[in-house]
């Protein structure tokens, strides 16, 4: 059996830019590896890779991200705000992104291959919209920063909810971008996105590492699991029978918002690639010993 086909999930943290560092390491363990899970679980620009990745269609959204960043020299355009319009490019780019590389063809491909389950946060109940988006970044980002949180627990604390939707339930394109937006809305870089009726934010606010919603597949969370970060931690990761966690070797080289870097993103995606392999070798080689 192939040192990879053992993992039955596979977790895709959040990150935003620094999630196709997953993308390489995917695209250079999944074949060789055997790595084919039956559930892939999400959030953020994780649930993005985990689209494009099933769908087949990275050497398109490759080229597709180097020309529109290429052509973007800002992130952030204060003339804008003088037309009433968005200072921020990301919300308008990444919707018309993910229209263009999920089409309907792939959704066809997306709904004939493994379950995706995409986290989403949901306010507490005791804030409304702005005050609930101010808490979220304040709670995630301390998390982040000042605890080194592999998996948050203070938004959770403070009453962010996560809601988990299925990819197959998108019968659209549009369904689909709404789905992943929604899980990746973080304001200001988008403005504050409703999903179902409901405010609906970056589901990172609840947990950017989301193995909590493979507990929303059928029969909960069942097998190894392949959990694929978008960061270093600086520290040793958990080793247990259940969770297999992989961090990128280095910091990956760019910027979660910068949609003005095309070298980034595929340094990022090289870098991924570098590691993955490296990662498959290592497994190769502990198996050859065993």
């Amino acid at each position: 059996m192939k040192p990879l086909a053992r993992f039955r999930n596979v977790v895709l943290a959040g990150g935003g830019n620094r999630c196709w560092w997953q993308a390489g390491f995917w695209n250079a363990v999944a074949e060789p590896g055997g790595l084919a899970p039956e559930r892939i679980a999400a959030v953020s620009a994780g649930s993005s890779t985990a689209c494009m990745l099933v769908a087949g269609k990275t050497p398109e959204t490759l080229a597709y991200y180097d020309d529109i960043t290429r052509r973007n020299p800002r992130n952030f355009y204060p003339g804008n705000w003088l037309k009433g319009e968005r200072a921020f490019p990301h919300a308008a780019m990444y919707r018309t992104a993910l229209l263009t590389i999920l089409d309907a063809e792939a959704l066809k491909r997306l709904h004939a291959g493994p379950e995706i389950y995409v986290q989403v946060a949901r306010l507490p109940s005791w804030l409304g919209p702005r005050s609930g988006v101010l808490a979220g970044i304040l709670a995630y980002q301390f998390d982040k920063k000042v605890r080194k949180a592999l998996h948050p627990k203070l938004g959770q604390r403070v009453g962010f909810r996560r809601d988990v939707f299925r990819v197959k339930d998108c019968q659209t394109p549009e369904q689909l971008a709404d789905l992943i937006l929604a899980s990746s809305c973080t304001p200001p870089f988008t403005p504050v996105l409703r999903l179902h009726g409901q405010v609906a934010l970056d589901g990172g606010m609840v947990d950017n590492v989301p193995v909590g919603a493979l507990d929303h597949a059928p029969g909960g969370r069942r097998g190894p699991t392949l959990v694929l970060l978008s960061r270093r931690y600086g520290r040793s990761l958990p080793a247990n029978e259940e969770f297999h966690y992989v961090q990128p070797s280095r910091p990956v080289p760019i910027k979660g918002w910068d949609y003005t870097n095309p070298a980034g993103v595929r340094a990022a995606y090289d870098l991924g690639v570098a590691d993955g392999e490296a990662f498959l070798a290592d497994m190769l080689r502990n198996g050859a010993q065993r």
